[in-house]
């Protein structure tokens, strides 16, 4: 038996006016994933920091420029085809304006709500940490 891949992986609490934005993923490789919800962000790449790869990531996927705050909470999930240790980092940003070229849909979300929503596994466990706001 092959052993899973695993990746690091950042996630970007994005918050904007008391809410909370929330991305919808479109058909994955994985039927566990699919149009599934979660935090924006993606794999830390060689030589960068937690907070560079979530940058980078936000300004690729969605041309959103955010300002990386404080880790919030780490969780390890073993999906069926990967194993990822997911980091979440509370960001904000100037506007609520982006563009959608990676996801689905999206959503902005007061605290309270983020639990409406199905979510990527890891996400969900993510939610599971957050102080109550």
């Amino acid at each position: 038996m092959t052993p899973c891949k695993h990746y690091n992986v950042v996630a970007a609490v994005v918050e904007v006016g008391g809410r909370v934005l929330c991305m919808q993923r479109g058909v994955t490789r994985f039927d566990y994933t699919s149009h599934l919800w979660e935090f924006p962000g993606g794999k830390i790449e060689p030589g960068e920091t937690p907070e560079e790869a979530l940058h980078r990531e936000l300004l690729e996927e969605m041309d959103l420029d955010v300002q990386v705050h404080e880790l919030l909470g780490t969780v390890t999930h073993d999906y069926p085809d990967f194993t990822i240790t997911l980091a979440a980092y509370r960001c904000t940003a100037s506007t609520m304006r982006f563009t959608m070229r990676e996801h689905a849909a999206s959503r902005w979300l007061p605290w309270k709500d983020l639990y409406k929503l199905p979510w990527c596994a890891a996400d969900a466990r993510l939610i599971e940490l957050f102080p109550h706001r």
